[in-house]
């Protein structure tokens, strides 16, 4: 995951008291190489924009937050954990206006964003807030339709939940009113109550990202084909540095079983991290495109050994070396292509990760019972599901390539070969003619 603290954002560069505010992307193939979908991340001061960033995508404990200074200028993350979660988050500080053209250029930024996050601090007088919420999104939604508009309630740990259910209400018909008032009902807000002490942050997050990919209904499909053939209650696909999901079966999202499937990631890649085989690591190297097709070769089925968690009953996990990857200081390096784990819950069901390539695991719920004795079936099934996946990915990969030569192809000058006698090439004059 590359990870980059300045922001190039428009063409212009703006300042505010003195601190500046974004650079600009200045030729086309900057555009043509950057294909990456973009979310900004806005709201007022101390609203917990920085907060959210650091959790979500540098692995910041989420005490260790409380100490953070309040942002003072605009910054870019750029996530590339795999095909399928490629995206770049802005985060704009709660003292930069959007609208003040004069500051910088929002027809630019809002033109290249794919999805809007406003934070609102639930904790706090909304009131104010939603008069901003409306004006950016109403410019948003003006100079690019397409933007997906999220509304992320923030900081609903300290509230009981019939207190949430209230907020979320009141600020849901209290936005759309005002929306209405300005004849914008052909808006669309989706809203969430989150908070980083929990993991409803994430899927919160996970939501945004499943609407950035397109191949989502294809993974989803066959997530639920596998889901159906063998007998699994529940299934993620999980982007392990994140700990987002980026795809599931048709079921219904029980958010208990999500948070038990992040604690899963969460305990492979520990004890990977203790048990890490170095040596491995000199045969893995490049970049997440190439280290995804190198893990896509691999089809030596996992193997289990046995440990034991704490509070979870006869637990059972196998953890093998990989490539080191720096998650806020947290190694991940031992998570490779024999990664696997089984756990068993008390209630009677088994969960399961399996390694898809480096970055991506699916994590599955299924009774001990049918996991007994559908095993092999299960196994089977899986490495048609990561063939699958396998396949998805190489089609993206292409596609993009064919996307990046088309549009470098426009930039080019037109030149055609010689005759077959000659291996010189016709270049064009200054007039752009053929000669």
């Amino acid at each position: 995951m590359t990870m980059n603290g300045s922001l190039m954002c428009g063409d212009i560069e703006g300042s505010l008291g003195g601190v500046p505010i974004g650079e600009a992307y200045t030729s086309r193939q900057d555009e043509v190489q950057d294909l990456k979908p973009r979310i900004l991340l806005t709201g007022r001061q101390r609203s917990g924009k920085t907060a959210i960033n650091r959790v979500v995508f540098h692995k910041m404990s989420p005490n260790e937050t409380l100490f953070l200074q309040s942002t003072s200028k605009i910054q870019k993350d750029s996530i590339n954990h795999s095909s399928f979660v490629r995206f770049e988050v802005w985060e704009f500080p709660g003292q930069v206006d959007l609208l003040d053209t004069s500051v910088i250029d929002s027809n630019t930024i809002f033109s290249q964003c794919h999805a809007l996050i406003y934070i609102i601090d639930s904790q706090d007088d909304y009131a104010d807030s939603l008069d901003i919420m409306r004006a950016i999104v109403i410019r948003a939604y003006s100079v690019n339709p397409n933007i997906n508009f999220e509304i992320f309630i923030h900081k609903v740990d300290g509230l009981n939940d019939d207190h949430k259910i209230e907020i979320q209400r009141d600020i849901y018909h209290r936005a759309y009113d005002k929306l209405n008032q300005d004849d914008q009902s052909n808006i669309t807000l989706s809203f969430s109550l989150t908070s980083i002490y929990d993991h409803s942050i994430f899927e919160a997050f996970s939501k945004v990202v499943q609407k950035l990919i397109p191949q989502l209904a294809t993974l989803e499909q066959m997530l639920s084909i596998f889901v159906e053939n063998s007998g699994i209650d529940k299934a993620f696909l999980f982007d392990v540095v994140s700990k987002i999901y980026i795809a599931t079966d048709a079921a219904a999202v029980d958010m208990q079983t999500y948070e038990l499937c992040c604690d899963m990631i969460d305990v492979v890649i520990d004890l990977s991290g203790i048990y890490s085989n170095d040596s491995v690591l000199e045969d893995l190297g490049g970049d997440s495109e190439s280290m995804n097709s190198a893990m896509f070769d691999s089809a030596t089925p996992p193997t289990n050994n046995v440990a034991d968690f704490g509070g979870l009953a006869n637990g059972s996990a196998l953890t093998q070396a990989g490539e080191k990857m720096a998650n806020g200081g947290r190694d991940a390096g031992s998570y490779d292509n024999q990664s696997s784990s089984v756990i068993k819950l008390t209630n009677g069901s088994v969960m399961v990760l399996k390694e898809v390539n480096k970055y991506l695991a699916l994590v599955f719920i299924i009774r001990d019972d049918h996991y007994n004795q559908r095993a092999p079936l299960v196994d089977y099934n899986f490495f048609c599901f990561r063939n699958g996946i396998q396949k998805v990915f190489r089609a993206t990969n292409q596609a993009a390539q064919k996307k990046r030569n088309q549009e470098s192809s426009k930039q080019l000058p037109r030149s055609v070969p010689a005759s077959p006698n000659n291996n010189k090439f016709l270049v064009p004059d200054p007039n752009g003619y053929i000669n």
